[in-house]
């Protein structure tokens, strides 16, 4: 029996008639699967419900708001330019100006001869950040399989589309890199350069996407990221100590994910779904995860310990983060847990305008 084909008569039926002739009983045990109760599933993807997810999900998918009357300009739906998030910018200039101050002080310390580590290698951050830099490059380009057009080509016109889509004027370089069993991808650069990171395990065996809708959401964040000017030299230079600054640093950085959320939302709306439901139960599970009811507990989990694991993240968390790709209204929370929109008060029946007689 071949791994397409798939029988059709029950266990019971089977037994009663015996086996086919010229089938052997080693193969009528391969067939029938004692542990399932089924027979004739493909044993390279295991039994329904497992493997590949169906492209067509049944859970509901989001409804884009209605389209801008000018596509130049900057909001949250998949139609005008992707926007930055409200709290990056401020948060930025805060981190940038705290550096600037830190950074001559690091310099004369270190000239006075400073056994203190920290402000040693903040004075010498400049050379340390263009050094893991070009290290981290080189290494995406030896180790890496960089796409093309003959090498991961749907991922590689991906990057291509959305870097169009936000109004790049080149493309960056794309690599898929071993992900040994892990979900993810990033965005760096050096010099000029500047280049996108995807982890293997987001595609399928084969080299076509597992979810061509989720793959693209995850490239457009990361484009995203370029085209936002994270992975800038001077911006990663200025904002050296985002990471040891407590709550502002952290917030900083989940506001740059949510706009580049913004940026894959805007290229790929339909994806954004089963990106979140992937990340959350695996690239095994994800189906059964239900995204609406994950975003909705954004609002019910409460705590002063569901706000500081929050507060101390790089990344918003699941739940907070899948409220802010359902409800495009507004930008993602960074401090305080999102709360439902006010209702709008419908009134009474009596008090509904009444529709006119047709004449007979």
């Amino acid at each position: 029996m071949r791994y397409d084909e798939h029988e059709t008569d029950s266990p019971a039926s089977a037994a009663v008639a015996g086996p086919a002739p010229g089938t052997s009983r080693t193969a009528e045990r391969a067939a029938w699967n004692p542990v399932t109760g089924l027979s004739g599933w493909d044993p390279r993807t295991g039994p329904p419900g497992w493997g590949p997810a169906e492209r067509d999900e049944t859970r509901p998918q989001r409804i884009p708001p209605a389209l801008p009357r000018d596509p130049q300009v900057r909001d949250l739906s998949p139609f005008g330019r992707p926007a930055r998030h409200s709290w990056e910018i401020p948060l930025l200039v805060i981190v940038v100006l705290l550096t600037v101050v830190a950074y001559p002080f690091s310099l004369y310390a270190v000239v006075k001869g400073t056994d203190n580590v920290y402000l040693g290698l903040l004075a010498f951050a400049p050379i340390l950040i263009w050094f893991v830099r070009g290290s981290q490059w080189a290494q995406a380009r030896v180790y890496g399989v960089k796409m093309s057009p003959t090498q991961f080509p749907e991922a590689h016109r991906m990057v291509a589309e959305a870097a169009a889509r936000f109004g790049m004027k080149k493309p960056p370089d794309a690599y898929v890199i071993m992900g040994n069993g892990q979900l993810n991808a990033f965005a760096a650069g050096h010099g000029f350069r500047k280049y996108v990171a995807v982890y293997s395990d987001l595609f399928e065996i084969g080299g076509r996407a597992r979810q061509p809708e989720a793959l693209a959401f995850v490239i457009g964040h990361e484009v995203g990221h370029i085209a936002a000017g994270h992975t800038s030299y001077w911006r990663q230079l200025g904002t050296i100590l985002m990471q040891f600054i407590p709550f502002l640093g952290p917030a900083l950085s989940r506001s740059q994910e949510y706009t580049a959320d913004n940026h894959g939302y805007s290229y790929s709306y339909t994806g954004a779904a089963p990106t979140m439901t992937t990340f959350a139960g695996g690239k095994y599970l994800n189906v059964l995860v239900g995204f609406d009811e994950m975003a909705d507990r954004a609002f019910t989990e409460t705590g002063f310990f569901v706000w500081l694991t929050n507060a101390q993240a790089s990344h918003p968390v699941h739940t907070w983060r899948m409220w802010a790709l359902r409800d495009r209204s507004r930008h993602g929370k960074l401090f305080l847990r999102p709360s439902p929109p006010r209702s709008v008060p419908v009134p009474p029946a009596a008090q509904w305008p009444k529709q006119p007689e047709l004449a007979r």
